[in-house]
């Protein structure tokens, strides 16, 4: 950031964050057709300022300067052709307007800009996730003046913000006398609606009704054709928290607002469950699932969404106590009004109180997506398809609810085919074959190679539906995931396979007869394979390939290892076991070959196969090629 300053003014010019610019430019344009969203996050802004002093004042009251009666106000000139909204709310340091104003100190901004895609639509969805706050007056204005001074500062420590949206901004210090923040929008030529009574009042009542500040206008009469203000105050609002009226009160659209407002997003929330608890606890809940997930769902760093209040007064946002990690896209208000109006978050981490609201928070938001799931199963596609990912790391986070949560993941299959996740596991169970004791599944890492993996073949033979599971967080789910309904889930790649009643009595035997003829076989490839492999056995589990690799029970997936040093993560080298197919045309080749040499070739070849199959890398590519090239040589020429 660079910066000027003028004796002759006494203004400082400093420039614009590049992200900002960016920002601007790509909101003016894209969001134009919503204009009016621009007096929606202004008052919202300033509902969070007021609602930060409330906090901060509960340890110094001092902070209200005698004017305890916290408001919104907004006002127009129409000969000046100016809109303003202002509170007497926290208000801003000079610092603290350089690090909201000028800059976008928010992670995952890389990520944001580079998932915008010019289509107008789409980006002004993406802009509204990522937030745009106090710059969304530029939608309406040429120019924005901020003046604000923060509670507790003297009236001396004013700060004046001005920019025309460019490229820069001026700062000077000005005096202030009442605490904090007043904007006022120089509207743009074309823009005279917003200098309308009428105008404001309906956007209010649209976007900010829900806003339990009150927000006042002057009123006004008419005059000679024309609106004029009177020294009268009105206010347009309700005035009143949302979540403390009783839900038939409360229409669907005032809910989809006041979602709009708590989550800062521009779309509709999927849905919501709005609930009153009283007895041992007593406490509200407003609690929302989102249409679509942030850009920044996945980043560490990024925070929760609930809102804690205490008997209506905000004391934090982003309350991680109070949903855990793997709902962490719900949005919403939680109010009590047991707990204490200084409660901190060191006090919320070891609070009964807190934890039983919480559990109670979870059990509502899977009720939801019950619901969702039995009920309107089209929008729970939708749901699977933003936060499905997410969701399948409850069962390792939260025991207590792991056969719900397990309700409600959705996977892709060999009964449909396609990489669509939307096989349930009551699904899958209903189409279990009699006497088939477990669920199976395939981790790998795409849908291609789990669908092609040779480890399918007897199952598809025999029509046993098997998961394709693809996702990173899978192998962290089956981990914590041991059964379902009774079921166990059991890797078609891992240990040996038993499909027990699914056989019959001469599968059994043709098995135990081949394992005794082919005992020489696996000893000498064994050797020849030393320390590459633990073991080698025969495998009734191929119908196609000649080999494939399998883990042990207790040992870490090929996948999981593969994920795990991808990442920079010390990963155990496992040795797989190489299981062999008795019928196929190479295993005879092998078998019946007497130069040790070409021995050795096949039978690294075939591991090499089977390693290239699963996803894995070749240590020595050349080799492999080397040594096919020279198989492939022996192959008798077409006459």
């Amino acid at each position: 950031m660079s910066a000027t300053s003028s004796k002759e003014t006494g203004k400082e010019i400093l420039g614009f964050q590049a992200e900002v610019k960016q920002l601007l430019q790509l909101m003016i344009h894209s969001l134009y057709s919503n204009k009016d969203i621009f007096l929606r996050e202004l008052v919202s802004n300033a509902s969070d300022a007021a609602d930060k002093l409330r906090f901060e004042a509960l340890s110094d009251p001092a902070l209200f300067e005698n004017d305890p009666e916290l408001k919104i106000r907004v006002a127009f000139d129409r000969e000046a052709r100016t809109l303003t909204i202002s509170d007497n709310g926290i208000g801003m340091s000079r610092q603290e307007v350089i690090d909201h104003i000028g800059t976008i100190a928010k992670s995952g901004t890389r990520e944001f800009f580079s998932r915008l895609s010019g289509d107008q639509q789409k980006d002004a969805a993406l802009i509204g996730q990522f937030g745009v706050g106090f710059y969304s007056a530029f939608i309406v204005a040429d120019r924005v003046t901020l003046t604000t001074r923060r509670a507790g500062l003297t009236a001396e420590h004013g700060v004046r913000w001005e920019s025309t949206g460019e490229g820069d901004y001026t700062l000077e210090t000005v005096e202030k006398p009442a605490r904090g923040t007043e904007i006022t929008l120089h509207l743009r030529e074309g823009e005279d609606e917003f200098l309308s009574d009428w105008k404001i009042k309906s956007v209010i009542r649209t976007y900010s009704d829900h806003i339990q500040l009150p927000i006042v206008m002057k009123k006004t009469e008419w005059k000679d054709g024309m609106e004029v203000p009177t020294e009268e105050d009105e206010t347009v609002n309700k005035a009143s928290a949302l979540w403390a009226r009783a839900k038939k009160d409360i229409g669907d659209d005032e809910y989809r607002e006041f979602y709009k407002h708590v989550a800062h997003d521009f779309e509709p929330p999927l849905a919501w469950t709005h609930n009153r608890v009283e007895g041992k606890q007593d406490y509200i809940s407003l609690l929302y699932v989102p249409s679509h997930a942030p850009f920044d769902l996945y980043d560490r760093e990024r925070r929760h969404g609930i809102k804690l209040y205490v008997r209506r007064v905000f004391i934090m946002d982003d309350a991680e106590q109070l949903m855990p990690a793997y709902l962490r896209f719900v949005r919403g208000v939680i109010d009590s009004a047991d707990l204490p109006l200084n409660v901190s978050r060191e006090i919320l981490q070891s609070s009964r109180d807190i934890e039983a609201i919480k559990s109670a928070s979870v059990k509502k938001v899977l009720g939801l997506l019950e619901d969702l799931a039995a009920n309107q199963p089209e929008k729970y596609s939708g749901f699977w398809k933003a936060f499905g990912r997410v969701l399948k790391e409850g069962p390792g986070e939260d025991y207590a609810n792991r056969e719900r949560i397990a309700g409600l993941l959705r996977f892709a299959s060999t009964h449909t085919d396609t990489d669509a996740q939307v096989v349930s596991l009551k699904d899958y169970v209903g189409r279990m074959k009699q006497g088939q004791a477990a669920i199976y599944y395939i981790t790998a890492d795409s849908f291609a190679a789990a669908k092609h993996s040779p480890h399918l073949e007897i199952f598809r033979k025999k029509g046993i539906e098997v998961l394709l599971l693809t996702d990173r967080v899978d192998e962290w789910l089956v981990s914590s995931l041991p059964e379902f309904d009774g079921k166990p889930l059991k890797s078609v790649a891992r240990g040996g396979l038993d499909l027990g009643e699914l056989e019959d009595e001469a599968e059994k035997a043709a098995h135990r007869e081949a394992e005794e003829s082919l005992k020489p076989l696996v000893e000498r490839i064994k050797s020849s394979l030393g320390e590459r492999v633990k073991e080698v056995r025969v495998t009734h589990r191929l119908t196609d390939s000649p080999a494939c690799l399998v883990t042990g029970e207790g040992d870490m997936s090929a996948h999981l290892e593969r994920l795990l040093k991808a990442a920079g993560q010390p990963a155990p080298t496992v040795k797989p076991t190489l299981e062999i197919n008795p019928q196929h045309v190479l295993v005879a080749r092998l078998n019946g070959e007497t130069d040790d040499t070409r021995f050795l070739d096949w039978a690294n070849l075939l591991f090499e196969q089977a390693l290239l199959a699963e996803g894995g890398q070749l240590d020595d590519p050349a080799s492999f090629v080397r040594r096919l090239n020279a198989l492939l040589a022996l192959l008798p020429a077409d006459n």
